[in-house]
């Protein structure tokens, strides 16, 4: 019902920069399902999560055994753990609520992308593609590593042998990329073939291969998020979309009935005819002008959009496609190369990552509309005469007593009922983490040392005698030389009322309110601190009190 409503993709997409987030030097970014959360890794190891609502940061996860630069960074499906890889090629798990590392291996290899299992809340299975090495899967439990295969043998010799804990031998491998897909069952990998390998990664098992028009190296490989089309990035400068035609539940068993049904090949014949099932290519994208290299494509929330940012150096360029093919805008910012790119799951909101570690939030350029504000709301362009109704300003219109409501107001309303989101691809979402409590930040210790500095440059200032002070040394006097002038002259008073009492303290029998010229003389003596004072050595000096007063100040203290 509310899906018309909070569908803003319906034509939207991002149109400018709207502001900037940074800590750090940012290398990788990554929404969380729900977009709620973003986890930013960066170039000192550490890893930030922003609360994208209200751009602060709620979380800082920093390991004091990783010093290197984030690779990748990847949320699991419901939120409760994070997973960086490093390039001291190590992988880190994370708890996101607790803020502590669960496990972290060392590879024999730098991690260039790492993700985790999206079948499990809590998954212990990761995917990870080294630097010079095959796709390889990580079991965090046991702490062994399954390399993947990345070529398939030209003699069907059946399953290639799995090869564990142990990198594989033979000739370096180019960076290759590889992706789970919707459900975690099948590892999609594209070598440096220009071919699309689908494997069970239990059994290490090819089961299809699909060859890319002109055979060049594939860099990315990513699922759009309803896991109904495939993106691929190559080295001709070319992003594929291929749409998945196996089911998006049970796609391994539905894969092992090809396999049965297509018997009069074998070999790669066999393994190409299966794949021909497997994926169609839907469309393809390219800069036919100025032929440029492609850097982190991706889809939009809803698969509508494609983008893909300029690897060119330099520039900062954002080219965003419609699904069908056409090049809808070009988003140009700062003379800064771009590194990495991120749709908002929901909004029409792109995050971008330039090299020298800015997060720049892109949106759509908002124009006033004053009609939300009424529905018979109009703009004019210029000046009209207006003509009102007879009954315009009547108490009750004869229009809306005409007016009969459409509305049963006897049904009961349903409250408790929770509508499935239109955004939402799972039923147990009620387990989700979508937002982090605030954690106050602690002072920075530079500025804690200048607060005791300067404190401490103050009470030396209040231990430094003044003139004033050595006076009231040699008078006999202990004053407060830091006191304010009202201390000042509450100090005149105690003195002329111990004077006072000495001279004729059988008179005093109570303290009453001073009275009007008393306080006028008070804040003049508060005004005038030092004048207080000379008039106190004066009172000091002669042995009995001042009539003067004696009858203003203190003339309604003193009985007859």
């Amino acid at each position: 019902m509310n899906a018309p409503i909070i569908d803003p993709l319906q034509g939207d997409f991002p149109e400018v920069i709207e502001e900037y987030l940074h800590h750090g030097v940012t290398k990788c970014i990554a929404f969380n399902r729900r977009g709620t959360l973003l986890a930013a890794g960066c170039a000192d190891g550490s890893c930030v999560i922003w609360d994208f609502e209200t751009r602060g940061v709620a979380k800082e996860l920093r390991d004091k055994d990783c010093i290197a630069a984030i690779t990748s960074i990847c949320w699991s499906k419901y939120g409760h753990r994070i997973l960086v890889s490093s390039a001291d090629k190590s992988l880190i798990l994370w708890d996101v609520v607790s803020g502590e590392k669960i496990t972290r291996i060392t590879l024999h290899h730098t991690p260039l992308l790492a993700r985790l299992h999206p079948g499990s809340s809590t998954p212990s299975l990761c995917l990870t593609c080294p630097l010079s090495s095959a796709p390889m899967i990580v079991d965090f439990n046991t702490g062994n590593t399954t390399v993947l295969p990345v070529t398939v043998p030209e003699a069907d010799s059946g399953p290639a042998p799995p090869s564990r804990n142990k990198p594989s031998d033979g000739p370096p491998y180019t960076p290759t990329a590889a992706c789970f897909n919707k459900f975690g069952d099948l590892v999609y990998v594209g070598n440096s073939k220009g071919e699309i390998l689908i494997i069970d990664h239990k059994s290490i098992q090819v089961h299809a291969m699909v060859p890319t028009p002109g055979g060049a190296v594939i860099k990315n490989i990513v699922f759009s998020r309803d896991g109904q089309y495939l993106l691929t990035n190559s080295n001709d400068r070319t992003i594929r979309i291929y749409e998945n035609l196996l089911p998006l539940k049970d796609g391994l068993i539905a894969l092992g009935h090809l396999n049965k049904t297509v018997d009069e090949v074998a070999g790669v014949e066999k393994m190409k005819a299966v794949g021909s099932k497997c994926l169609a290519l839907f469309r393809e994208f390219q800069d036919t002008i100025t032929k440029v290299h492609w850097k982190a494509p991706c889809f939009s929330g809803d698969g509508e959009w494609v983008i893909g940012g300029s690897a060119s150096k330099g520039e900062h360029k954002i080219y965003i496609w419609d699904r069908v093919g056409h090049l809808v805008k070009i988003l140009e910012g700062p003379k800064e190369a771009l590194i990495d790119l991120a749709w908002h799951p929901v909004h029409p909101i792109i995050i971008s990552v330039s090299l020298t570690g800015m997060v720049y939030v892109w949106a759509k350029d908002h124009t006033e509309n004053w009609s939300a504000f009424a529905p018979d709301f109009k703009e004019l362009e210029e000046n009209e005469e207006y003509v009102e109704r007879e009954d315009e300003f009547d108490l009750i219109p004869e229009t809306e007593k005409v007016k009969e409501s459409d509305i049963n107001e006897d049904d009961e309303v349903d409250i408790v009922t929770v509508e499935k989101d239109a955004f939402s691809d799972s039923d147990m979402s009620q387990e989700e983490i979508c937002f982090l409590p605030a954690t106050p930040c602690p002072d920075v210790p530079e500025q804690q040392d200048k607060c005791v500095g300067s404190s401490s440059k103050l009470m030396d200032s209040n231990n430094s005698g003044s003139p004033l002070s050595e006076e009231a040394g040699q008078n006999g006097q202990a004053m407060n030389h830091a006191s304010s002038p009202l201390e000042v002259v509450s100090n005149s008073y105690a003195a002329m009322d111990s004077l006072t009492e000495d001279t004729g303290g059988t008179r005093m029998k109570r303290k009453r309110k001073p009275s009007e010229k008393g306080l006028e003389l008070q804040a003049e003596k508060g005004r005038k601190p030092l004048k207080s004072y000379g008039r106190l050595s004066k009172i000091r000096s002669k042995p009995v009190a001042d009539p003067d007063i004696s009858n203003g100040i203190y003339g309604d203290d003193i009985s007859d």
